[in-house]
């Protein structure tokens, strides 16, 4: 990555790329292409078109309209990196820049790319692929099925057939994904054993085990613990200025939201219903810590304790939870 001379930001959307070349002499060249797989092999020919043979390439993680054509500039050769959003955000705000077009965006990313040169984009596996998928899927269906719920307690009778209808709807859906999503990590060897380390975990469940399964990656891309609580927007943002300013630290939630939602309840649960939880959380409140602290805590705890045991290929021991709380 050193010796890579062109840097390109790409502005994605649902149906198009914006994409800007920030060239060797300090000038843009910038061009539209949509955003399927006429456009992406297009790119891939207006960049050779111009020598641009060897370049990093920037683009935000907005959804899964990212991924394919992170996966085609990835296989064309091509250094891709996909960044937070939030990211982004800081760079533009540090430069003063106030515009906020697709084209200009497309040039920021460029330029943040240039400058700060962000992680190699690891390409996911074709089942982690399928695995995300449907677990987004059955996320989406959760809350709409908890949305359901709630009209229900306020609907007329004209509205309660259709309501009662559409529930039962939901309930077969999320059954089948389920069922889905169990056959496929079933039906893999590595998969099943992954899912059963992650099940030795005191409050994880299945549908939690899924999440993580879907967004640690195949290969463990993370090279710690700490690294994963950070991707899932765990960790914790503090606020210090001089001598007087002292704000209450907060997660920083600048990460994966499906992983932030997975693990709540699992969280709940170990802190409450478990040996090891039930200690972490009386240190906790011993040091005065405030009870939504100590279950965002609790979250980043469980995102790093499973990817503990992938990483080592051991079950959980409770034990050596149970040393640290009381030694912390």
């Amino acid at each position: 990555m050193e010796n890579i001379s062109f840097f390109i930001g790409i502005d994605v959307s649902k149906t198009k790329l914006d994409v800007a070349i920030l060239r060797p002499d300090g000038r843009f060249r910038d061009k539209k292409f949509d955003n399927n797989t006429p456009g992406h092999e297009a790119l891939v020919a207006w960049l050779h078109l111009h020598e641009v043979s060897i370049a990093h390439i920037c683009m935000e993680a907005t959804s899964i309209y990212a991924e394919d054509a992170a996966l085609h500039l990835t296989g064309a050769g091509y250094t891709v990196s996909v960044i937070n959003p939030a990211l982004a955000k800081a760079f533009a705000q540090s430069e003063g820049i106030r515009v906020k077009t697709d084209a200009v965006d497309a040039r920021l990313l460029a330029r943040f790319c240039q400058e700060k040169r962000p992680p190699q984009w690891e390409t996911a596996g074709p089942i982690e692929r399928r695995l995300r998928a449907l677990v987004m899927r059955h996320q989406t269906l959760t809350d709409m099925h908890s949305q359901e719920l709630n009209r229900l307690e306020t609907a007329r009778d004209e509205q309660r057939e259709s309501i009662d209808a559409h529930l039962a709807w939901l309930e077969a859906e999320l059954k089948l994904i389920g069922k889905k999503i169990k056959d496929l990590t079933n039906n893999d060897p590595d998969m099943k054993n992954r899912r059963r380390l992650l099940d030795s975990i005191p409050g994880i469940g299945p549908k939690t085990t899924a999440v993580l399964l879907a967004f640690v990656g195949e290969k463990l891309r993370f090279g710690e613990a700490r690294q994963f609580a950070a991707f899932a927007g765990l960790t914790p943002r503090y606020h210090e200025s001089g001598s007087s300013v002292r704000r209450a630290s907060r997660m920083s939630k600048a990460g994966n939201v499906s992983l932030r939602r997975a693990l709540y309840m699992p969280a709940m649960v170990a802190l409450y219903k478990t040996d090891w939880g039930k200690a972490f959380r009386t240190r906790l409140e011993l040091k005065g810590k405030a009870p939504k602290l100590i279950i965002g805590a609790m979250m980043r705890k469980l995102a790093q304790v499973a990817y503990g045991v992938l990483k080592s290929g051991r079950p959980f021991d409770a034990t050596l939870h149970m040393e640290n709380a009381c030694m912390a």
